[in-house]
């Protein structure tokens, strides 16, 4: 089956391949398919019955671009794509996952120490082999054991950001094959963890031959671990395992709330089935006296007869929840569809955005949003930064568009930067001048946490700063996040009645969920914010509020689910 969807996917592995292949990210043609992967995402084309001609008048999309587009189409597979996973297997794209190992010192460690895994790594640095290597030596020798020694039991994890693309274009897929009735990852992804051993599918089903015929033979698969009659495991071209369960429509809702466990949280279920006097597995809740099932086809029946509330699947990990809804006392938790507005997005004048501020204002009153803060980057900022004059243009753009949104406040904001010291962009003078300053950390990660938290401390001192964005700078995967006194961070944050910003990016989510629960007690505010990019991402705040679930974030606590006269007065400080 060919789908939008797979084709980003898979324009999506060819940059990453392609950035091996060439020895870095800059090159002109890894930029031209970033450039075309940003464009099958948020074009609304009908791609597949376009030519290669036509294909080319697309924004984003070249001549070389469109003509992998259209073989895709034609054929089922992009030759490029598979040459360069032969050249460069899983285990070794793997390896483009450790901190401090950059394309062009992968290639160099496999082709003059044959590097091949993490395992040949971590030989090659107990063997001190790396430090003799131009350009390395001891120093960089240490950082590299103390990345590894920093992923430790993740090794084998993948960041959400890989997985939950995935795991959604396969729903998207099989929820549209014949005979299926209801489909759902499961798993830690449904947990919302930040990284994930497999992606789970459960699919209700009276008919799963067809089913495991078309998972077992879809284009992204490299290996088919498994198949029989109801489950199947299959690993896909970039290395994630996928296992596949059909049950009956019957069952699916005990099927699913076991499979997405935690398992922690599973034994706790079963423990208060069997104080009910039930048992509780895969297969239903059923009375152990009379064997009757009392629940199975959905999670919120299972918990009802359990005398509970619905458990959301991020808080199901065994912190208390499970005896927190039998009193009826889990947090009330945002919804998407709960948000007023969004208070971090960017538009094209910062340079790693894509949208027009017009666009990104049609994208949220869409969104039905009550209040919009465009925030694009302060001046300080090493490459995509923006002076007071183009800043000074944002603002009568925004002010141009007012009559037109007229129901929707439209403010103009700034991503600030936090420097070495917590000094941010431009003077305060300047900085008053915005409706709404976020400040954030985009550089100097490697700090004591001393200096970082007297840095972040400093930043929100400033009467410009309404909310402390990402936090601790973490990219999930890729950087560890700064370490600083989080707990002074927090009381000076709510000192200041400063938000604690929720990223939605999945590469961020930051604050981390030990930090939101942390911020709870303390009784900080928060901000779920979208920093969108691209007018089409700021339906990514949905993972924003899924991550606030995690945290047990009250909605009552989230500035952006105010009404907008509570907004106001909080922005008014």
């Amino acid at each position: 089956m060919s789908s939008r969807k797979e084709l980003v996917e898979l324009f999506r592995e060819l940059t990453e391949l392609l950035t091996l292949d060439e020895g870095g990210p800059s090159t002109f043609r890894v930029r031209a398919y970033e450039n075309a992967t940003e464009a099958l995402k948020s074009t609304r084309e009908p791609l597949e019955e376009m030519t290669v001609s036509k294909l080319t008048k697309l924004e984003g999309i070249g001549k070389s671009t469109a003509q992998k587009i259209r073989e895709y189409y034609d054929t089922g597979r992009i030759e490029r794509l598979e040459e360069l996973r032969a050249k460069f297997p899983a285990d070794f794209v793997m390896l483009a996952r450790v901190p401090g190992l950059g394309p062009k010192t992968l290639l160099r460690l496999r082709d003059e120490l044959q590097v091949a895994n993490l395992d040949d790594l971590r030989a090659a640095i107990a063997a001190q082999k790396i430090r003799p290597l131009k350009g390395m030596g001891a120093k960089s020798e240490k950082k590299l054991a103390k990345a590894i020694e920093r992923i430790g039991s993740k090794q084998d994890r993948r960041p959400i950001a890989e997985a939950l693309p995935l795991a959604e274009t396969l729903v998207e897929e099989v929820a549209a094959l014949p005979g299926v009735e209801a489909v759902q990852y499961a798993g830690s992804l449904r947990r919302f963890r930040e990284t994930i051993a497999d992606i789970d599918l459960v699919v209700a089903s009276r008919d799963a031959e067809p089913i495991m015929e078309f998972f077992a033979n879809m284009g992204r698969v490299s290996e088919v671990l498994g198949r029989g009659g109801t489950k199947s495991s299959v690993v896909t071209n970039t290395g994630i395992q996928v296992d596949l369960r059909v049950v009956e429509p019957e069952q699916y809702g005990a099927a699913l709330l076991y499979f997405t466990g935690s398992k922690a949280h599973n034994i706790r279920l079963r423990g208060r089935a069997l104080d009910l006097g039930a048992t509780l597995n895969e297969y239903g809740l059923v009375e152990l006296e009379t064997e009757k099932v009392l629940a199975s086809k959905t999670e919120e029946d299972i918990y009802k007869a359990l005398g509970m509330q619905f458990i959301a699947p991020p808080l199901r990990e065994d912190h208390g929840e499970v005896a927190a809804a039998a009193e009826n006392a889990l947090p009330n938790l945002v919804a998407t569809e709960d948000l007023r507005g969004d208070l971090h997005v960017h538009t094209s004048y910062s340079g790693d955005a894509k949208s027009s501020v017009a666009e990104v204002v049609e994208a949220a009153s869409k969104c039905g949003y009550q209040y919009l803060a465009i925030t694009d980057h302060g001046k300080d900022l090493h490459i995509n930064g923006v002076d007071e004059v183009t800043h000074a243009q944002i603002a009568e753009e925004i002010a141009a568009l007012g009559p037109k949104y007229s129901d929707m406040l439209l403010l103009h904001g700034c991503e600030l930067n936090i420097g070495k010291e917590g000094e941010l962009d431009y003077s305060e003078e300047q900085r008053a001048k915005f409706d709404l300053c976020v400040a954030s950390i985009h550089s100097h990660f490697d700090l004591a946490p001393e200096a970082q938290t007297e840095r972040l401390i400093t930043a929100m001192k400033a009467p410009s700063v309404r909310i402390l964005g990402h936090m601790l700078a973490r990219s999930i995967g890729k950087r560890e996040g700064i370490e600083c006194g989080v707990d002074a961070v927090l009381e000076a944050a709510k000192e200041a009645n400063v938000a604690i910003e929720i990223n939605s990016g999945l590469t961020r989510l930051d604050a981390p969920v030990e930090v939101l629960r942390r911020a709870c007690e303390i009784g900080n505010v928060f901000a779920v914010s979208s920093d969108a990019h691209h007018a089409d991402h700021l339906s990514s705040i949905r993972f924003g509020v899924r991550h606030s679930h995690r945290g047990w974030v009250p909605r009552e606590r989230i500035v952006n689910y105010w009404p907008l006269a509570k907004f106001k007065q909080w922005l008014d400080g």
